[in-house]
């Protein structure tokens, strides 16, 4: 499967003490190989997730709706609708505190070789499919444990917090991107937020040998080509494209314009072949090649 919407994702219930969420896991619904996309709606007043840092994964964190704190290492900073959260492996302990309203937000990961994940306040460690101390309770139930979060005061933001109207716009083709991901200081992956006027077109038609890539369509309509396949697009459909199948893709907006988020994995090695030019690019060697002569 390529394209789905968010209503048509399973929803799965979180309560454990002061952890209260539902998820929506869409980037696996889609198809995706490796990344890990989700959508969290967290209760008012409630945790988002066990307090916890990864060995080996990026996360990024996009503010859909709502209000809270995004929480590090004991201090606090205040989120909203738009906000970018960026989270290197190996760094801060981290979750988010719901404000009065709830919180509504997207979660992007780069995907683990160890499926490591520390949990610092529970004492265990997520390792696969199962977790260490092996005779501990599950790490969710060991969370609730050691008791509900302190809520701090908000600080000031750190530079892995960044706001979407703070980033600058460039222009690829037709579109306005705000390089969200990497203004929040990313480097396994990359997230983008693209406008594209009515009628006008993204990225031209692609496909990548090792990088993934996922969509999610925030307002608007449009079309999505994959292959010589056209796909319609509206809020709320996910389009997940593996790496390596060979099929190149495009997104190009409607009537009313189109404003997604496009999420993708940085592999160095990575070569991308555009068939409109017949060129290949090598973006590890920063050498494109013309296939077509």
């Amino acid at each position: 499967m390529s394209v789905i919407n968010l209503r048509d994702v399973p929803v799965r219930d979180v309560t454990e003490g002061d952890i209260v969420f539902s998820r929506q896991m869409f980037g696996a619904a889609a198809g995706t190989a490796r990344i890990g996309a989700s959508r969290y709606v967290v209760a008012p007043l409630a945790r988002q997730m066990p307090v916890h840092v990864h060995g080996d994964e990026e996360e990024i964190f996009f503010v859909l709706d709502g209000s809270g704190l995004s929480w590090e290492r004991d201090g606090a900073c205040a989120v909203g609708p738009g906000d970018t959260i960026v989270h290197p492996p190996r760094r801060a302990p981290h979750t988010f505190l719901a404000g009065p309203d709830g919180l509504e937000l997207l979660a992007f990961a780069s995907g683990s070789e160890t499926s490591i994940t520390y949990l610092p306040r529970a004492g265990v460690m997520w390792c696969g499919p199962r977790w260490v101390p092996v005779d501990a309770p599950h790490p969710f139930k060991a969370e609730g444990a050691a008791g509900a979060l302190e809520r701090p005061e908000a600080g000031p933001r750190p530079r892995n917090v960044v706001a979407l109207g703070d980033v600058d716009t460039g222009t690829l083709s037709a579109a306005e991107v705000r390089a969200l991901g990497v203004a929040a200081g990313s480097s396994q992956a990359g997230l983008n937020h693209v406008s594209l006027g009515p009628g006008s077109r993204g990225a031209p038609p692609h496909c990548h040998a090792l990088e993934e890539e996922v969509f999610l369509v925030l307002e608007g309509s449009g079309t999505l080509r994959l292959g010589e396949a056209e796909h319609r697009l509206s809020a709320g459909d996910v389009v997940a494209r593996p790496p390596g199948t060979g099929v190149p893709h495009a997104i190009a907006a409607g009537p009313d314009g189109l404003t997604y988020l496009a999420y993708g994995t940085r592999v160095p090695g990575d070569s991308v072949y555009y068939p409109e030019s017949g060129q290949v690019r090598l973006r590890g060697l920063g050498v494109t090649i013309d296939v077509a002569r």
